[in-house]
């Protein structure tokens, strides 16, 4: 009887895991970000913003919620890091992009690496959070900006390829990569909206088709 209460009790009380990858351009706060989500939901603070140094390779941290563990994985944003990313995108359950909506120098950058993001076929249909992180200065760009900074500048790159190659825009394909895709303010430093993107994240999993 001890052992059937016991694995009763055990199956009411597991937990599920789910896979969380964080990318972005170098610089972008990833690393923030992911200490100062270990900051607010584990005994153990993460390191301090002054103590973090950019990422080679890759960071993990692991929270652990109502039914439900997170694992985080934070992967370095230099160019020649990126191609690794894409041996993460299969056992994914949700893609965090952040941008930083403070450094306007890149923000083409960081579109052209989000929609090469985007177009991967691992992901299609996994939940997609961009987070338009350091929200906290008054030169940041806000989500609406940002927002349309992003359907300016694809508006763009489809009209130069129709332009080049004759290339026509497909409808149907881009909304079925942009079905599950959601934008967020985030002050990574401050932790203003780290919460809330991390609820977004615990509600979208437990209903992907990737479980």
């Amino acid at each position: 009887m001890y052992h059937l209460l016991r694995g009763l009790h055990e199956y009411l009380t597991r937990k599920e895991e789910f896979s969380v990858i964080i990318i972005g351009l170098d610089g972008a706060g990833k690393t923030t970000l992911l200490e100062k989500i270990k900051t607010l939901y584990t005994d153990t603070p993460g390191l301090s913003p002054d103590k973090i140094a950019p990422t080679v390779g890759q960071n993990m941290g692991k929270i652990t919620l109502p039914s439900t563990i997170l694992k985080f994985w934070d992967l370095g944003g230099q160019r020649g890091i990126r191609s690794i990313w894409h041996r993460y995108y299969d056992d994914c359950h949700a893609v965090v992009f952040v941008i930083d909506a403070e450094d306007r120098e890149r923000l083409s950058e960081g579109w052209e690496v989000f929609d090469s993001v985007l177009s991967a076929p691992q992901i299609l249909g996994v939940p997609l959070l961009l987070l338009a992180n350091k929200q906290d200065s008054p030169q940041s760009l806000s989500v609406e900006e940002i927002r349309n900074d992003y359907e300016e500048w694809h508006r763009r790159k489809l009209e130069s390829a129709r332009r080049s190659y004759g290339e026509e825009m497909d409808v149907q394909h881009r909304a079925q990569r942009i079905a599950s895709l959601d934008v967020m303010g985030i002050s990574a430093l401050e932790g203003t909206g780290v919460r809330a993107a991390v609820d977004w994240l615990f509600i979208r999993v437990q209903n992907s088709r990737r479980r």
